[in-house]
């Protein structure tokens, strides 16, 4: 009977660890958004919808829908030029933020995520390390 009990308990514990558990991705959105506040947040402003005619947004941009490989580019070495967000061209410049390649996709999974974004499938390290200016 004790052995039951103690089975038991044992297995509860185990299924509520597993409950408790988050996904890689899950992690990364975490991480990301602590980078976002740290050197995204005063330009594309803290819920993602930029300053109109100056910062892009970046709640709900189809730039960023359409155009993954650009957007990490972007955040990885910088940008400058011409670039059309939900049908508003902005011409400014992005200065190198000086992120690590970990960083880069921490923050684009957390941007991928939020305000209105869903992209389920992971940025990794790997996928930021592969694209070069």
């Amino acid at each position: 009977m004790k052995f039951i009990l103690l089975s038991l308990v044992i297995a509860a514990s185990s299924i509520t660890i597993n409950l408790q558990q988050t996904t890689p991705l899950e992690e990364s959105i975490k991480r990301g958004s602590e980078i976002y506040a740290d050197f995204c947040m005063n330009c594309h402003l803290p819920n993602g919808e930029g300053v109109k005619n100056v910062y892009p947004p970046l709640a709900k941009s189809d730039f960023l829908v359409k155009n993954q490989e650009v957007s990490i580019r972007a955040v990885k070495y910088g940008t400058n030029g011409e670039l059309k967000v939900n049908g508003i061209v902005y011409k400014n410049v992005m200065a190198p933020l000086g992120l690590s390649d970990s960083e880069v996709a921490d923050v684009m999974n957390y941007i991928n995520n939020s305000w209105g974004n869903k992209n389920k499938k992971m940025i990794t390290k790997e996928v930021v390390e592969k694209i070069k200016k």
